[in-house]
C-alpha cells in the first residue's frame, strides 16, 4: 500500500466566519441539480448527494438555488423550494446528513426572474424590465427554446419578492437549521436582473447607475438579516457572467467594482460569494485585478468566497493569496466528491468527467454508487 505524506496547503488552513468554525477553506459551490419533488421537497437522492460532500472533507457546503415563494420565484422544473413548511422540514433531514457527517451548510435562496423556464406555480415570468433575455431556455435543466418576455414588475411584485426571500430565509433557519444564508444575486437571475445594465431600464428607485441597480439585492439583504437575526451568517453571491450570457463584464469596470463591493461592506451583509470564469483572472483588463481582489480592497473586512476553476491547488492558493477567505469548487468537487481528503493525502485527484451534467443535470445513481 502507498503511504502518502500529508500536504501542507493554505486551502487546508482553519478560518472562521461568524462563529463558525472550519477545519479547511474548500467548500462545495451551489448547482443546479433539478432533483427535488413536484411540490419542491428534497428527496433522498439529494440527501445522499449533499452528504457525500461533507464526509469528503468540505467544511462548508453551499445548496444549489432554492425557490423562495409559490409566486414568480421558481426557475427549473425539479427544483427544490423553501416556500413552505413541507419543503424546509424535507431539507432538515438534508442539513442533519450534513451536520451528522461533520460539514456545514448554507441555503442559498434564489429567485429566476425573467430566466424561469419550469414555474410550476405560474405560467409567465417577471423581471425589472418588459425585455427578452438574451439566448435560449437550458435544455439541460427541460428547457427549450427562446425565454418569454417578463412582465415589468411594479412595487406591489418587488414587495413580494422581497417578502419571500425574508420568509424562506427564516424557514431555513427556524426549521431547516441551516448554518447560514446565501442570496443569489449572481448569474443572470431576478437580483442580478435588477442589477445589470442592459436588462434593467427601469427609472423609479431600483434603476440607474450600478450603485442604485445593486439596491433590490440590499433590500433583500436588509429584510433577510431582519427575519434571521444578528447571529447567523447572511451573505450575497455576484458574478459578471451569466447562465445566458457567459462573457459579460460589468460596463462600470473597477470604478463600478469599487461602488458594488464598499456598498456590500455597509450592508448587513457577513460575506460575499464572487464566480467567475476563472477567479484568479483579471477581472476587466489584462493588467487589472482579479473580483476578489478588487473585494479585498474595498472590502477589506468582509468573508470572501471565491468559485471559477480553481479545482487545481495551485489556482486555489494563489486565490487566496489575493484576498480569499475561501474557496468553493463546483466541477472539482463533482468529480472528486473527496477532494478535500485527497489532497490532504497528496493523492491523485480524478479528472474532470462532468457527464453526469447530461443530458439531464439531475443527480444520477453513477454519482450515488448505485
Amino acid at each position: 500500500m502507498t503511504v502518502h505524506a500529508a500536504v501542507a496547503s493554505s486551502v487546508l488552513s482553519a478560518t472562521t466566519l461568524k462563529g463558525l468554525a472550519f477545519a479547511n477553506r474548500l467548500s462545495v459551490a451551489p448547482m443546479t441539480r433539478i432533483s427535488a419533488t413536484a411540490e419542491g421537497v428534497p428527496t433522498e437522492r439529494m440527501l445522499r448527494y449533499y452528504e457525500r460532500f461533507a464526509r469528503g472533507g468540505f467544511s462548508l457546503l453551499t445548496t444549489e438555488g432554492i425557490y423562495t415563494d409559490k409566486a414568480y420565484a421558481q426557475t427549473y422544473k425539479g427544483q427544490p423550494g423553501l416556500a413552505d413548511r413541507q419543503q424546509a422540514e424535507g431539507w432538515k433531514t438534508v442539513v442533519d446528513a450534513v451536520h451528522a457527517a461533520g460539514g456545514r451548510i448554507f441555503a442559498q435562496l434564489m429567485h429566476g426572474g425573467a430566466l424561469a423556464q419550469g414555474n410550476g406555480y405560474r405560467g409567465d415570468t417577471v423581471g425589472p424590465s418588459a425585455l427578452e433575455p438574451r439566448g435560449q431556455q437550458m435544455v439541460s435543466y427541460h428547457g427549450e427554446g427562446l425565454y418569454a418576455v417578463p412582465r415589468e414588475m411594479d412595487e406591489a411584485n418587488i414587495a413580494e419578492a422581497i417578502a419571500g426571500f425574508a420568509q424562506a430565509a427564516r424557514l431555513a433557519i427556524e426549521v431547516a437549521g441551516f448554518d447560514g444564508v446565501e442570496i443569489h444575486g449572481a448569474n443572470g437571475y431576478l437580483l442580478d436582473q435588477f442589477f445589470t445594465d442592459y436588462t434593467n431600464r427601469r427609472q423609479d428607485r431600483w434603476g440607474g447607475d450600478i450603485g442604485k441597480r445593486l439596491g433590490l439585492s440590499l433590500a433583500v439583504l436588509d429584510a433577510v438579516r431582519e427575519a434571521v437575526g444578528d447571529e447567523v451568517p447572511v451573505g450575497l453571491r455576484l458574478s459578471q457572467g451569466k447562465v445566458n450570457d457567459l462573457r459579460h463584464k460589468w460596463a462600470e469596470g473597477e470604478e463600478g467594482a469599487a461602488v458594488v463591493f464598499k456598498a456590500v461592506a455597509e450592508s448587513t451583509a457577513d460575506f460575499v460569494h464572487l464566480t467567475e470564469f476563472e477567479a484568479w483572472q483579471p477581472a476587466f483588463s489584462e493588467t487589472g485585478k482579479s473580483l476578489v481582489a478588487l473585494a479585498r480592497q474595498h472590502a477589506p473586512d468582509l468573508f470572501v468566497i471565491a468559485n471559477g476553476g480553481l479545482h487545481d491547488i495551485i489556482r486555489a492558493e494563489q486565490v487566496l493569496d489575493a484576498g480569499a477567505n475561501m474557496i468553493a469548487l463546483g466541477r472539482g468537487a463533482l468529480t472528486n466528491p473527496d477532494w478535500p481528503r485527497i489532497t490532504a493525502a497528496s493523492g491523485a485527484l480524478r479528472p474532470l468527467a462532468l457527464d453526469m451534467l447530461s443530458p439531464i443535470s439531475d443527480i444520477k445513481d453513477s454519482e450515488l454508487g448505485y
